[in-house]
């Protein structure tokens, strides 16, 4: 058994020794992708033309949340006062108004949702082309975009990033 045992101590450090010889050979690089998304100019211009196109609709989702905490604060002002009739029409008032917030407020979300999704794919599909660019010109063995751990030797983020402020100044 301690033979064994030897044996595979033996092969996985012979192992560990070639595989540290062959990536001494290896040129890896790694991209934060998160960073990228964050501070590359074509996405944040698509930031920018989601809160355009979706602004209206969130102020429009505001004010209606402010009638509605309105409403609700009235009827328990002055709930006391009413008659049972008048108290239970406001209260199916506002219960109506609470689902219809409720409903534009999901369909806002949904929508955002998408339209993030649409922006973020078209962003992410140019960024894989400058990392594909950057690869092939700079004969790159391997490059990552998920890492738990890279060091500042192999981050080539900065690149990335510049390269895409670049197509998105032309």
């Amino acid at each position: 058994m301690n033979i064994s045992f030897a044996k595979a101590v033996a092969a996985a450090a012979l192992l560990a020794v070639s595989l540290g010889a062959a990536a001494q050979e290896l040129r890896i690089g790694y991209v934060n992708s998160d960073r990228v998304l964050r501070e590359a100019a074509p996405a944040k211009a698509a930031q920018a033309k989601l809160e355009g196109e979706f602004s209206k609709r969130e102020k429009e989702l505001a004010d209606m949340a402010g009638r509605l905490k309105a409403a609700g604060e009235k009827l328990d002002k002055d709930g006391p006062t009413l008659s049972e009739s008048d108290r239970g029409r406001r209260q199916r008032e506002v219960v109506e108004q609470q689902r219809e917030f409720e409903r534009r407020r999901r369909e806002f979300q949904e929508d955002l949702a998408q339209r993030k999704n649409e922006e973020l794919a078209a962003v992410v599909e140019r960024a894989n082309r400058v990392i594909r660019q950057i690869f092939e010109s700079e004969k790159y063995d391997l490059i990552l975009q998920e890492a738990v751990f890279a060091g500042p030797k192999v981050d080539i983020t900065d690149k990335v990033i510049k390269a895409l402020n670049a197509q998105a100044a032309k």
